[in-house]
């Protein structure tokens, strides 16, 4: 890869941070990572690449989207259509967003009609924390994980009753309210959430109407646990987010997207003995989008039983799973409107942790009621070489299975075949106290891409008003080098991440739509009398709006401060402004994004 344009003295700065993982992922050795084996466990054991976000630094971040918090993690870069509400894409090391494989409270989320999960409708007012796996996980979770794995978990009760509320106010006549309360006594713990934002936006696209397009998120959660005994647990979680957000998609017709997002979860575990524990779940989520005063609608569900078993044996740990999705998609498009397939799968793993060695094997064997069996596995080893040293290296496939969009609408194939990838990566890590240094170098090659052909052809569609289909008919490579670190220096925490790669077509030799050869992020926050202070700087260089790239997207650089103090016992004010310098840059061709903003916001939480 040739990276000689990036500016080389952000590349010293990045390395003179030294250190592992940014601000917003910054790690003890306390934590406990469940997304990496799809079982809790030490961060001490986890040997893949992965970043944790806690509640404290989402607030401290002032962002709004979910994909915003996301942008600021090693390895992610996002594209929207406009502003908050808009059609949001988010690239996991330079894949699409349907090769991210996405969870809410264990609730698989995705759409059966784009692919993917809709990032624009998750409420990040509910989110508790957030963990980022990087890499395939297909072995571990079946289908959609070829570029890594986000899951994203709401508050758990925890101590005594512990209300909670938001006022929020900040440019765009944007306004945030959330409410809430948790706690836990006598075995039974609960959190209860609910959150109401609206803003007035701005006109997000340059060639329609010059009217402002705002947006308007109604969301709801509830998360209950029952202690049955100390070996037996319940617990059941719901999520219910409604979205309104404008857009243009002429000159005379103010155009809504409708977005109704649902999570249901229900889960019983058990400990057998002191060595062996199962998990018992269902789980329920729906994607429901919808047009207006256009007509479109398109309702996606998916459903799945799992049932887990997890065996202990000193250090090492066995798992087995079986485990089955049932995806069904609404959809005036599709022949029937109606359609369905389900997937049963047998997952086997095995971790071992011995001294300075960690090893972690995945086997999977997923069987679609359409195109038959698909077989993944994993292996990851990591080795502490020296004290506060540890180096790994990991190989691994996945695979995606067809939309029903994708094989049964006007545009598709129903021969379509699963996109596949293969996977290797190395990695090297430092961590001593507060200073941490990581470096990744991955390639994960993309096999029977689908993709959306132009042209008369043998597919449905063949001699429609636009001629065309899906097929597989591309691959891609996507390989790069991701350095991330962290330290505190004369009271400051400092933190910065570099990306460096290289997402490419294999076919025409292009780059991927949408996404830089190189983003980075800058962070350090301190504190100064009663006041917690940060400053950030994200940095992203030249893309491509096309597959063709003929349209050039320019690099730009956003700088965001952030402040936060106690007024009043239990009070605490949150400052923020984020593209202080009113850049103007794209992340969509045609679309604006916003300049300069201002928020600020009281938090009342009693301890």
């Amino acid at each position: 890869m040739k990276f000689s344009s990036f500016p080389a003295r952000l590349a010293v700065l990045n390395l003179a941070l030294a250190a592992a993982f940014p601000v917003l992922a910054q790690q003890s050795l306390k934590d406990v990572m469940v997304t990496a084996t799809r079982v809790a466990q030490p961060l001490t054991d986890v040997v893949a690449d992965v970043s944790l976000i806690d509640r404290e630094a989402i607030e401290r971040s002032g962002a709004t989207g979910l994909a915003d918090v996301l942008a600021r993690v090693p390895g992610i870069e996002i594209s929207r259509n406009g502003g908050i509400g808009g059609t949001t894409s988010v690239f996991l090391r330079g894949a699409d967003t349907r090769f991210t494989a996405v969870y809410l409270d264990g609730v698989r989320i995705d759409s059966q009609s784009t692919g993917g999960a809709p990032w624009e409708a998750i409420p990040l007012a509910q989110i508790d924390r957030i963990e980022v796996l990087r890499g395939p996980a297909g072995a571990i979770y079946g289908s959609d994980a070829i570029a890594g794995v986000v899951q994203i978990f709401t508050r758990k009760g925890e101590g005594a009753f512990t209300p909670y509320l938001g006022l929020g106010l900040g440019s765009d006549r944007t306004a945030k309210l959330d409410a809430g309360f948790s706690g836990a006594q006598q075995g039974f713990d609960y959190s209860f959430g609910l959150t109401r934002e609206t803003s007035k936006g701005f006109n997000a696209k340059a060639a329609s109407n010059p009217d402002r397009d705002g947006y308007l998120n109604r969301s709801a959660n509830a998360r209950l646990g029952l202690q049955l005994s100390p070996e037996q647990r319940i617990e059941a979680n719901l999520l219910d987010s409604w979205s309104d957000s404008r857009y243009d998609a002429s000159n005379t017709t103010d155009d809504h997207n409708l977005h109704h997002l649902q999570s249901l979860g229900i889960n019983w575990q058990s400990q057998w003995s002191e060595a062996y524990s199962t998990r018992i779940g269902f789980s329920e989520g729906k994607d429901r989008y919808e047009t207006q005063p256009s007509p479109y609608l398109t309702d996606t569900q998916v459903r799945s039983y799992l049932w887990q078993n997890e065996y202990r044996i000193g250090g090492q740990l066995l798992t087995a799973a079986l485990e089955r999705r049932e995806d069904r998609l609404n959809n005036a498009s599709t022949t029937p409107v109606l359609t369905d397939r389900s997937q049963d799968a047998l997952a086997l793993g095995y971790g071992l942790r011995h001294q300075a060695h960690t090893l972690q094997l995945n086997l999977r064997h997923d069987e679609d009621s359409e195109f038959g069996g698909q077989d993944t596995g994993s292996a990851s080893y990591a080795y502490a070489f020296a004290p506060n040293w540890r180096a790994s290296v990991s190989a691994g496939n996945a695979f995606r299975a067809p939309t029903l969009f994708q094989r049964f609408s006007i545009y598709g194939d129903p021969s379509l075949r699963p996109e596949t990838a293969r996977n290797f990566e190395l990695g090297l890590n430092y961590a001593l106290q507060s200073t941490r240094f990581g470096i990744v170098l991955y390639r994960n090659q993309i096999d029977d891409l689908i993709n959306y052909v132009s042209g008369p052809g043998s597919c449905i569609n063949g001699s429609g008003k636009y001629p065309g289909c899906y097929g597989n008919t591309k691959r891609a490579r996507l390989e790069g080098l991701t350095l991330s670190g962290a330290r505190s220096l004369a009271g400051f925490n400092l933190s910065a991440s570099l990306d460096l790669q290289n997402p490419r077509d294999l076919d025409s030799g292009k780059l991927l739509a949408r996404r830089s050869r190189r983003h980075a992020t800058l962070a350090a926050d301190t504190r100064v009398a009663r006041w917690q202070l940060g400053a950030e700087l994200q940095l992203s260089g030249q893309r491509y709006d096309d597959k063709d790239n003929k349209t050039a997207l320019g690099g730009y650089g956003l700088l965001n401060l952030h402040a936060s103090t106690e007024v009043a016992p239990h009070v605490t004010l949150q400052a923020r402004v984020d593209n202080l310098a009113d850049k103007d840059y794209q992340l969509a061709n045609g679309y604006y994004t916003p300049g300069r903003l201002f928020y600020l916001g009281l938090k009342w939480s009693p301890q």
